[in-house]
């Protein structure tokens, strides 16, 4: 949520100002890539689906035996937040034959609903069984389905089966701004969706286990590993492209996903530092709400009038010293919910 915020707009003006072949290459790494491939920036929201995951066994594992006592509130959960993403693509507006169903919020919604039930009614195995069942139906059916008049293992932008699915079913509008042959949070590539879900959920049962941290650190850094290598490999047939979010797409994202938290949890948890991640928390727990307010709420405006002086003395570092204004303000935003204990919770 930091880079989303306003993270990215900062570190690009900075490194704007560095002339060599290493910041471009830097600066890369803050914008999606154009189709296949992978990027530093194409890891922020499946991390998100696998943080999603990841929590779903310690705030579910109760209730495995009595799933019944917790179904409305999945279900309540699941409704409001993709009730929010619609309002974030203009539901207010009344415009539906315009309006753009998909989304962020709602891709979290349905995958989060999914993954918990599935959670709570299959042991791990039966997990792990579905979790490869899920990434195997999901490249046969490129592999083998081809779209009407055209070829099967189709992975372009224009001939692929997710964009010609969303074209033919998806009610009102495909955004061109993302793609446009398809929605990049469109009807089949939320199926591969849970699979990430599904993986945070290993990661989680993983933490909440009684080995110690070290090997949960280890175990988490090695799966990481493994998944980063698998998906590579199986890249090779069924690319990683994040608007299709290919079964290979997740093993890669979920494999980064997992180096990181095994990183994250042994500096916090193993090692015990834990004062510095404070800055981070502040925005960590009210994320949905800095996701949302942007849309009506202009910080960059609130830089722009506070700032102009010192970004204008600042010569070419003007943008950064902006996009830091703008960045800081929204920090400020969420220490103050932050310090009065106002959360956004579905």
């Amino acid at each position: 949520m930091f880079w989303i915020a306003g993270g990215d707009t900062l570190a690009t003006a900075i490194l704007k100002n560095f002339d060599s072949p290493q910041a471009k290459m830097m600066s890369e790494q803050f914008e999606h890539v154009d189709w296949a491939g992978f990027r530093f920036y194409d890891l922020i929201f499946p991390l998100f689906m696998f943080l999603v995951g990841c929590v779903i066994p310690f705030s579910l594992e109760k209730y495995r035996t009595q799933p019944g006592a917790v179904y409305s509130r999945i279900l309540r959960r699941t409704v409001l937040l993709f009730l929010l993403g619609l309002v974030c693509n203009g539901l207010l507006k009344f415009e539906f034959s315009s309006l753009r169903y998909a989304g962020v919020l709602q891709r979290i919604a349905i995958c989060y609903g999914i993954g918990s039930l599935l959670y709570l009614h299959l042991g791990v195995r039966k997990l792990a069984i579905t979790f490869g069942a899920i990434l195997l139906g999901y490249w046969a059916l490129f592999a083998f389905v081809p779209v009407p008049g055209g070829v099967t293992g189709d992975y372009s932008k224009e001939g692929n089966l997710g964009g010609y699915v969303d074209r033919t079913v998806l009610p009102g509008r495909i955004p061109a701004q993302w793609y446009g042959f398809g929605d990049n949070e469109g009807l089949l590539s939320t199926i591969p969706a849970v699979g990430t879900v599904l993986l945070g959920c290993f990661a989680g049962l993983w933490l909440r286990s009684s080995r110690t941290g070290r090997e949960k650190a280890g175990g988490l850094l090695g799966a990481g590993l493994l998944c980063l290598i698998t998906g590579t490999i199986w890249g090779w047939k069924f690319p990683v492209i994040k608007n299709l979010w290919t079964s290979s797409f997740v093993l890669v994202a979920g494999g980064w996903s997992l180096v990181l938290l095994s990183v994250f949890y042994t500096v916090i948890d193993v090692m015990g530092y834990r004062r510095w991640a404070w800055f981070w928390a502040v925005i960590g727990v009210n994320a949905i709400t800095i996701y949302i307010v942007p849309r009506f709420v202009d910080f960059d405006k609130m830089a722009s009038f506070f700032l102009p002086g010192v970004a204008r003395l600042s010569g070419n570092w003007g943008p950064a010293v902006l996009a830091a204004g703008a960045l800081a303000a929204q920090w400020l935003f969420l220490y103050w919910l932050y310090r009065s204990k106002t959360f956004l919770r579905l």
